[in-house]
């Protein structure tokens, strides 16, 4: 594998305006991908992972400009995309195709598998030098039908007579038909049958092996990220949490979200020893409207919280001022004493003391007062966290 990036992101951020009513007095953006960076090399598989909703699909609709960027760069074979305007656009669109999410959707109904085929072609003007331009075109759509596992005699049907593993293989036809160089796969198994997706994964690996393609695999699949990845990155409301190398991800994982992750991989057999040790996260997803300036995943990482006990001594010191990360009720009087994530002041403390309250969780005020960098802790290992160390050490729990 060649290590020159084939494409580099660089802080890239799309936001979108949610803002109601023309009097409001604050504008409301949904950041659904916030201050990225990542490199994809020529000839690997880059797998982009994480919850729905987390902006991985976004990141790649903006990477191709289905989305415009609302700042930073998409440095594309050393031009930055981000700065080309759209009517320029159509050479680096040939070089970049995309298969989407949806087989249904994303065909047109009204075509035939050959118009949709051909489409890029014409656009692109493939064949305006051959002597025979229709003739050259037919051939290559059949040459690109068998190679994805379908037959000539479906070049003249339309869509609906297919089924979803038939269609996804046409969109991959469809890709293909241009050249391209990187193709952003968003999800292209995820309406698939099982059997189906290893058929459409086996296939894009070896169009990978014989074209020298460069792909960003975009799936909600663990394991067959890490089947087809090279390296891979973990999102968690439009930020990037970890980046590292499929095995190294999968084996050492650093980030408390990346382990949550994996730990809801489902496990084949009963005996394994790690079996039953899901990590299940406490707590709903932030909103990613107009986000607070800390850690997107500080309200659900265990990390993020500290107990204090009440040993009689300094325990009023140590959460006055402080963020409660647990509500205590008084069932007695039917009142909450202290609600989660309500600030603690002397008379809260004073309160919480008078009930008895022998120990509390508190905010651990880094995770909520500073965004951490993804910063690289071992080589080409990259993580988000102020207390990776201390994690990887035990000394923090």
């Amino acid at each position: 594998m060649d290590k020159k990036p084939l494409l580099e992101v660089r802080n890239l951020k799309k936001y979108f305006d949610k803002t109601r009513g023309l009097f409001a007095k604050e504008k409301k953006f949904l950041h659904a991908v916030d201050d990225i960076s990542f490199d994809i090399y020529k000839g690997e598989t880059f797998g982009l992972v994480g919850e729905s909703g987390c902006g991985k699909s976004t990141t790649g609709r903006t990477i191709v400009k289905l989305y415009e960027p609302t700042d930073g760069q998409i440095i594309f074979d050393g031009v930055d995309l981000a700065s080309v305007p759209e009517k320029e656009m159509l050479p680096y669109r040939r070089k970049i195709q995309m298969i989407f999410q949806d087989p249904y959707a994303s065909l047109n109904a009204r075509m035939t598998v050959t118009d949709i085929i051909a489409e890029g072609i014409v656009t692109h003007k493939l064949y305006k030098d051959h002597d025979n331009p229709e003739k050259a075109i037919q051939d290559r759509i059949y040459e690109l039908l068998e190679s994805v596992g379908l037959k000539k005699e479906h070049a003249s049907r339309y869509p609906h007579e297919f089924s979803g593993g038939q269609r996804q293989r046409i969109g991959i036809a469809r890709a293909l038909a241009v050249n391209p160089d990187l193709i952003i796969c968003d999800e292209p198994i995820s309406a698939l049958d099982v059997s189906i997706q290893a058929q459409v994964v086996n296939m894009l690996e070896d169009f990978q092996k014989e074209f020298g393609l460069t792909y960003l695999f975009i799936a909600h699949d663990l394991s067959m990220v890490k089947y087809i990845s090279d390296r891979i990155g973990v999102m968690y409301l439009g930020k990037l949490m970890e980046v590292a190398t499929s095995d190294e991800l999968y084996e050492t994982p650093l980030h408390p979200y990346t382990k949550a992750l994996l730990s809801s991989i489902p496990l084949p057999d009963p005996e394994h020893e790690d079996k039953g040790k899901r990590i299940v996260l406490q707590g709903d997803v932030p909103s990613p409207i107009n986000p607070k300036d800390r850690c997107r995943f500080a309200t659900r990482c265990n990390y993020s919280k500290i107990l204090v006990e009440n040993d009689g001594s300094d325990f009023k010191q140590q959460i006055v001022g402080k963020y409660a990360r647990e509500t205590v009720i008084d069932h007695e009087r039917h009142h909450a004493i202290v609600e989660e994530n309500q600030y603690i002041t002397e008379e809260i403390a004073d309160m919480i003391i008078d009930f008895g309250v022998d120990k509390i969780y508190i905010n651990r005020s880094k995770c909520f007062s500073e965004e951490p960098k993804l910063e690289e802790y071992k080589k080409d290992h990259f993580t988000a966290c102020h207390f990776t160390k201390e994690i990887e050490e035990g000394t923090i729990k």
